[in-house]
């Protein structure tokens, strides 16, 4: 078992000698996703949690404007790089090329938002380096270019349409829960399963809709129980779309152990268990939800339980 639940990365230097750093957080799956009836009725409803992305470019003046990333494979970040730099570069006329470094420890593929972590930290840190200001309705602009988008952007659980980039509503924060999770293998690809059509019926729109003034109203009154019942009738609707075989024997790991409800990666492979810290008997909850989904996985590879903790923040976006 591993424990997630590490500080936010410290920023030292930014902004310096054309050096800029960016980081952004990753979420446990979406406490709710599902289709509104309405256009554009993609949404999902974040869950942060402290597992993070770091992203550093350097302006290297003798580059040919030329960017480079590394790791090579973050292509996605390398193309939102040159996107703001070929702006930067019509705005000033100073050449834009430069090395980004991308550091980050959310798994990817899982459903754990680190595609779009890499790409906001990546945003950051290169505005920062070129001066180029990149406050979330830029990056939403920027990042709708390239792929469907979790809303980590905001420092808050917020309400996001990911296919059109755009904010729906700030639903606010919560209280640190501890999420007990489980990989269930493999990895899935972000654009690949955004293409596949949706199996909801309007009823289960309009059952969405409503989903998601119980989970507002919920979060508001940070009440953790509601949120835990509301993910998870999500993860339930959500198997038409996206089947998790683990989600019957989580959820009745969460009875037993008396958690407040089930939250997956509605994209992805990872389901988890929710727990509130201030319970008298969380140790206790946690280590008996640590050790009944470790024998559920068994000896799979891919199957490790990792404890995480979701993320609150005292103020809202600014």
């Amino acid at each position: 078992m591993s424990v997630e639940a590490g500080p936010r990365p410290r920023v030292a230097g930014a902004g310096s000698a054309g050096i800029g750093v960016g980081t952004a957080f990753g979420t446990f799956g979406e406490l709710l996703q599902g289709v509104l009836p309405e256009g554009d009725g993609d949404f999902l409803v974040t869950l942060p949690v402290a597992r993070w992305t770091m992203a550093t470019f350097r302006r290297e003046p003798d580059s040919g404007g030329e960017v480079t990333v590394r790791p090579a494979r973050k292509t996605k970040a390398l193309q939102l790089a040159r996107t703001i730099g070929e702006l930067a570069e019509r705005q000033t006329g100073v050449s834009t090329g430069g090395t980004l470094h991308v550091d980050s420890v959310i798994p990817e593929g899982k459903g754990l938002a680190s595609s779009s972590a890499d790409l906001v930290a990546t945003a950051r840190a290169v505005g920062q380096a070129l001066g180029v200001a990149m406050p979330p309705t830029r990056i939403e602009r920027l990042l709708a270019d390239i792929e469907p988008t979790d809303g980590v952007l905001y420092p808050a659980i917020v309400a996001f349409h990911h296919r059109t980039v755009r904010l729906r509503g700030v639903l606010g924060s919560l209280p640190v829960m501890a999420v007990v999770g489980i990989d269930e293998g493999g990895s899935v690809d972000t654009v690949d399963f955004n293409r596949i059509p949706k199996p909801f019926t309007l009823a289960d729109h309009h059952e969405y809709a409503r989903l998601l003034d119980r989970l507002a109203c919920a979060v508001r009154r940070r009440d953790l129980a509601e949120v835990g019942r509301v993910a998870t009738r999500s993860a339930q609707m959500n198997q038409l779309l996206r089947h998790k075989w683990t989600l019957g024997p989580i959820r009745e790991i969460c009875r037993e152990v008396g958690g407040l409800g089930v939250v997956v990666a509605h994209s992805g492979t990872a389901v988890g268990i929710l727990l509130d810290t201030e319970d008298p008997s969380y140790t206790q909850r946690v280590s008996a939800a640590a050790q009944a989904c470790g024998e559920l996985m068994g000896g799979r590879t891919e199957g490790g339980v990792s404890v995480y903790r979701t993320l609150s923040f005292a103020n809202g976006p600014g």
